[in-house]
């Protein structure tokens, strides 16, 4: 069971993003970069950031393991395609424009051999050109500073939930670890732990010119989730320290 993605009402009330902000970020990169067309959302969740895309006029698909968001973002965002796929081994019948990757999915793949096949599926799905966004934690950031703990609130269904997170570094497996315990009325509390893999700057152009890509840019800020945050036609900069990381690789 994991709270969030079996409820993607919950979700969207723990991390709302009313202003659209990763989709308007890859809007406007894809615009400084690249033309309108068809476009891969990969750990699509809820679909809210395919959905705006679709709207903008792209013609989008989106792919996430989960079942419930696959459902949920069907049924919210009828505008776009959806499936349920795992990233390191999905097979769709297009290859697209453009390819995203947002809010650190792309750290999923925990090992070697799982950078390895998603970044193969990606150049399998991209046409010639195609562009590669991506938005993620930064691990030349969580390498070097204290990782405080978190405590966030929100009220679904009239019911308030609380999580306390609890962030380390594995640095023998190269992960940020995760534990969250979630709390409500009426239940017992729910300890739940995921992970990261955390890469450098270059580590992470390694990866990407061996699948067949060619990085045009990767810069800290501004971003969907950094202070100061991302706005249209920003200078993309940064000295690669902040905790985010964003990229955008071109297809050879």
């Amino acid at each position: 069971m994991n709270l969030l993605t079996d409820n993607p009402a919950l979700y969207e009330a723990q991390f709302p993003d009313p202003d659209h902000k990763a989709a308007r970020f890859v809007e406007d990169l894809v615009t400084r970069f690249h033309t309108k067309g068809t476009l891969l959302d990969i750990g699509s969740g809820t679909g809210r950031d395919a959905g705006y895309l679709a709207a903008q006029g792209f013609q989008v698909h989106g792919i996430d393991s989960s079942t419930a968001m696959v459902d949920h973002a069907r049924a919210h965002h009828p505008n776009a395609r959806f499936t349920v796929g795992d990233m390191r081994d999905f097979r769709l019948d297009q290859t697209f424009d453009v390819i995203t990757c947002l809010d650190s999915a792309f750290l999923y793949c925990h090992t070697n051999a799982d950078l390895h096949a998603f970044l193969d599926r990606c150049r399998e799905h991209a046409n010639p050109g195609a562009l590669l966004i991506a938005e993620m934690r930064n691990g030349a950031y969580f390498l070097g500073n204290d990782i405080p703990d978190s405590v966030r609130s929100v009220i679904w269904e009239g019911i308030p939930y609380t999580s306390h997170t609890t962030l380390w570094v594995d640095h023998a497996a190269q992960l940020l670890r995760r534990r969250r315990e979630w709390r409500w009325p009426g239940a017992e509390s729910l300890v739940q732990h995921s992970a990261w893999r955390l890469l450098f700057p270059q580590e992470l152009a390694m990866f990407l010119n061996l699948a067949g890509f060619d990085v045009v840019a990767m810069f800290d800020t501004p971003g969907p989730r950094t202070d100061p945050p991302w706005r249209p036609d920003a200078e993309l900069g940064g000295s690669l320290s902040g905790d985010r990381l964003h990229l955008v690789a071109r297809k050879q």
